[in-house]
């Protein structure tokens, strides 16, 4: 069979991969450009594609008439998208013959829509998938042909995440591919009474306050720290970014922001409920400090509060 590709990241390449393995023919593959403003730290689908002397395209609109005459004229049987970050329009969806097919990373219906591996984490769930479904012109709401679950520790990242869910997502394709290609994978309406979606993510939105409970807090620090923008809170005017940090939920009776402890390498800060232990920080484009080198740089000490106008102000 014939298939045309649209694919970036890691979960792109493992997707492509497994179509090679497979010996599907891909006579396309679209992928992005890098964006010269992202912390690329992801593998290259056109690396790969190139490696395999496969032809490779970057639109800036993959709907676009002429493109996707030329998709037509190739005649595909399968159309592949894995974290292709344009939506693809209904004259791309109708081109292949037997399934135009979406690789999304979540257990869907649950958390359609974008970056859906920092937004299980931001919402504090145990668990998240991968899955493969037919492509309709709403975000990941079509019929399913098959899934996998992918537990969340407690201490997942962003990043750790993600290597769980490429490594499912070679997993799931090792499983549905030989079906997809026999004519047997099942396709298994979604339950939309279950769905939930989820818009894109900017750094902004790493934002948090003292007065949101620790636990919350946490969530977000794990879901975009490294190799993301991080989590931040204004201090004394400047930007507090936190790096890493742990929960606590010893109750206290400080004022949100308050410093209630400091150790050999940490800062423990008061808020809405519960206490966040903070271990790896970074004021503006400064040195990233443990949370006492922190303390030690601007002379903070216990009592002292984090959302202070002159908090930034070394006080020896």
């Amino acid at each position: 069979m014939k298939a045309v590709v649209f694919a970036y990241h890691n979960i792109g390449c493992v997707g492509l991969q497994s179509l090679l393995d497979a010996g599907v023919d891909v006579v396309a593959v679209v992928t992005h450009e890098d964006d010269p403003d992202e912390n690329v730290w992801f593998d290259s689908v056109a690396k790969l594609a190139h490696a395999h002397q496969l032809p490779v395209f970057t639109p800036d609109n993959p709907n676009n008439e002429d493109f996707v005459a030329h998709l037509a004229a190739l005649k595909p049987d399968l159309l592949f998208s894995f974290y292709y970050r344009y939506m693809l329009k209904r004259p791309l969806l109708d081109l292949p013959s037997v399934a135009a097919l979406n690789l999304h990373g979540s257990y869907l219906p649950a958390y359609r829509g974008r970056c859906p591996v920092n937004w299980v984490l931001v919402k504090g769930e145990s668990e998240t998938g991968v899955t493969l479904h037919h492509m309709v012109e709403k975000p990941d709401a079509g019929d399913i042909v098959g899934q996998r679950k992918v537990p969340i520790a407690d201490d997942d990242t962003a990043l750790t995440l993600y290597g769980k869910m490429t490594e499912a997502a070679g997993v799931l394709m090792a499983e549905t591919l030989p079906l997809l290609l026999a004519g047997k994978a099942p396709r298994i309406a979604q339950d939309q009474s279950r769905a939930s979606y989820y818009g894109g993510r900017r750094p902004a939105d790493g934002r948090f306050d003292w007065s949101g409970s620790a636990r919350d807090i946490y969530n977000l620090v794990r879901a975009v720290t490294h190799p993301y923008p991080g989590a931040f809170v204004e201090f004394g005017g400047k930007q507090l970014l936190v790096w890493w940090a742990l929960p606590h939920l010893e109750a206290h009776s400080e004022t949100p922001g308050t410093v209630t402890d400091i150790g050999a390498d940490y800062l423990t800060v008061a808020t809405g409920q519960g206490q966040l232990r903070l271990l790896s920080v970074q004021v503006d484009d400064g040195p990233i400090l443990n949370g006492r080198s922190f303390a030690d740089q601007f002379g903070l000490v216990a009592g002292d509060n984090l959302m202070a106008p002159d908090a930034v102000a070394p006080r020896r």
